[in-house]
């Protein structure tokens, strides 16, 4: 009985320095200026990290070791198969967790260097896998389901690029439908740009905004989109919306189509990577590219 008691305290003491660990590294983050959704991958990267060392270890983990790392990245290539775009984000998450124990004094070294990131080849073909008639027939299947704030917003991400985070961080002062711009505050890397709304787009949200003020706590918000219980709309409600009407279109992909849709119509890439907000000119240029279905045709011409 007392054995038991002193493990169950144990793991208690253990969940809560794991607890009070994630806390000062959610603010060492923050300080940084790590955006929300950055910081939760992080953290969730981490979690993932100190449960594995815990299972193979049956210890906690108080500091980062190569020889350790190192046995962790050949675990997820060849026990769990990550491809090496999600062992480099596990890695650069973990970069920032030593840079963190440094700056605490837990520890004095790197033990993960730039160098560990597995080199990729880019990828020649668009990343783009809806075409524009699934998009329109989504969109029509929104539009039919009568709520008028759903429609608002997939028009706009479908005709923007915007990406979910910034379309539901937008405030009711960040856009003029007369001058049909919208400005965007809390892009990616916490930089600011304006964005051009297209008469689609001012349609749909004039229709929603003749609705907004029905919503519980539209009154109080200052955000354009909100919800019967917030101020906000959480994402999670958005991704609802989107498995509802398409087992194949989500918000990202949406982003994606506006970028390959925007430069068959005639935008010059440094027009789309400014209107999606790309910082670099390169992932604008794998939009010119034929998807995978339309490169796999012409291979076949060979």
């Amino acid at each position: 009985m007392q054995h038991n008691l002193n493990k169950n305290s144990t793991i208690t003491n253990s969940v809560g320095e794991a607890m009070k660990r994630n806390s000062q590294f959610d603010e060492y983050l923050k300080q940084c200026g790590k955006s929300i959704n950055t910081i939760r991958g992080y953290l969730f990267d981490l979690n993932q990290y100190l449960k594995w060392f815990e299972d193979s270890f049956g210890q906690e983990c108080t500091a980062l070791y190569r020889q350790n790392v190192l046995d962790y990245v050949s675990y997820l290539k060849n026990i769990k198969m990550n491809n090496a775009k999600t062992i480099n984000h596990k890695l650069s998450s973990l970069r920032s967790y030593n840079e963190f124990l440094i700056h605490t004094n837990v520890q004095d070294e790197m033990v993960i260097y730039k160098s560990d990131m597995i080199k990729i080849q880019t990828e020649y073909a668009s990343p783009t896998k809806v075409t524009e008639i699934e998009v329109k027939q989504f969109l029509q299947r929104v539009l039919e389901s009568k709520n008028k704030r759903n429609y608002a917003i997939v028009s706009l991400l479908a005709y923007t690029g915007m990406r979910i985070s910034e379309a539901l961080s937008i405030r009711l002062n960040d856009f003029n439908l007369q001058t049909a711009e919208c400005i965007i505050k809390s892009g990616k890397g916490e930089k600011q740009r304006t964005v051009l709304l297209n008469t689609k787009i001012i349609n749909a949200m004039r229709e929603y905004l003749k609705e907004r003020a029905r919503y519980t706590r539209a009154a109080e918000s200052t955000y354009l989109f909100v919800s019967k219980k917030n101020e906000s709309l959480d994402r999670t409600v958005v991704n609802r919306v989107f498995k509802k009407f398409s087992q194949k279109i989500t918000p990202h992909q949406l982003r994606h189509f506006f970028c390959t849709n925007a430069i068959e119509k005639g935008l010059s890439i440094h027009e789309v990577a400014n209107q999606a907000g790309h910082s670099n000119i390169n992932t604008t240029l794998l939009y010119t590219n034929p998807d995978k279905a339309k490169l796999k045709l012409k291979m076949e011409l060979l």
